[in-house]
């Protein structure tokens, strides 16, 4: 897939989220996807990633190493630079959340989400990883997206998985799907999403009410 190129299928995402800023999400989730498809040195590895009220997310969270991002160039920190993803790709391999302005601006990496929403519900089977997404989603406007080591990339909002992208079709027989929702397909590219049956807005609303 052409970092270049977009994909159309990611606006199926963005139509379940209640706010999207596309052309960020986009370009965030090709970058993902090439993480859970190539992982590092010959394994598998998971991260995750949180977009937008980066404010509010370094709130909820605490270094777990110093900052790699701290003092380098805006330009050179953006999702949009020819040199960055090499280097996310590396730090990806380290604990903690990378955080990412609505912008599209890399501003942490190492991150601690300390985020803890009980409302929170995860399906069975998904790991801290997740939990912490779920919650700092929770807790804060922001999208959060994980790479699972099992290659699966997911996208929370609102404390609710939203979407699951399956980097290469043939991982259907291997793993068992969190989400029930709508299915699309590209045999082009070998992805897939699943995609929940309820809108981001209701989500939101309901995140609303819980306050």
């Amino acid at each position: 897939m052409s970092r270049k190129q977009g994909h159309s299928l990611f606006k199926v995402i963005c139509s379940r989220l209640s706010t999207c800023p596309e052309e960020i999400l986009e370009p965030l989730l090709e970058l993902a996807i090439q993480i859970a498809r190539e992982g590092r040195e010959g394994r598998r590895i998971g991260t995750l990633f949180t977009i937008g009220d980066a404010e509010a997310v370094m709130a909820w969270s605490r270094p777990l190493i110093l900052n790699p991002f701290e003092g380098h160039l805006r330009d050179c920190r953006h999702i949009a630079s020819t040199d960055l993803w090499g280097t996310v790709k590396e730090l990806a391999q380290l604990d903690g959340a990378f955080i990412v302005s609505a912008d599209g601006v890399f501003l942490a990496a190492g991150r601690y989400l300390d985020a803890n929403a009980s409302d929170v519900k995860v399906p069975f089977g998904l790991g801290s990883r997740h939990i912490a997404a779920a919650s700092i989603s929770f807790a804060t406007n922001a999208i959060a997206i994980v790479v699972s080591e099992s290659s699966i990339v997911r996208v929370f909002q609102h404390g609710t998985l939203m979407a699951e992208i399956i980097p290469e079709l043939w991982l259907f027989s291997r793993h068992e799907m969190a989400l029930r929702g709508n299915l699309s397909k590209d045999e082009q590219h070998r992805i897939a999403i699943i995609t929940d049956d309820v809108g981001g807005h209701r989500r939101s609303a309901a995140k609303s009410a819980a306050k």
